[in-house]
């Protein structure tokens, strides 16, 4: 039987380059990813064009940026985080600490697109 309950600090992969996809599980129904940015690393601005990417933010603290203008809003531990099929999202990690967080991309097809 294939596992059903993961401790997402055994997937994190902290990188001086940049931020590492850590793959956590994946069926047809979703991704799930865990993410470790380090202070001042960035994810960069990309859309999902058919899916849904939900982040639940573990540790640390970071400017999510939230369309192609460059609006941006802090997020930090507790948050979760919603972006819909094709709105843009990135983030830059503020904070001292590393900003970790989980990712549940749905349905696993939702496609990349780099903005």
């Amino acid at each position: 039987m294939a596992d059903r309950v993961f401790q997402s600090s055994d997937f994190l992969r902290p990188s001086d380059e940049e931020p590492i996809r850590s793959v956590i599980d994946q069926t047809n129904d979703a991704v799930v990813i865990a993410w470790c940015v380090k202070p001042q690393q960035r994810l960069h601005p990309h859309i999902h064009p058919h899916g849904q990417d939900t982040w639940i933010i573990q540790a640390g603290e970071g400017q999510y940026l939230m369309d192609q203008a460059g609006t941006t809003r802090p997020i930090k531990v507790g948050d979760v985080v919603v972006t819909r099929a094709g709105q843009v999202h990135g983030v830059l990690s503020t904070g001292p600490e590393p900003l970790v967080f989980v990712s549940i991309v749905s349905p696993a097809n939702a496609g990349f697109e780099p903005i």
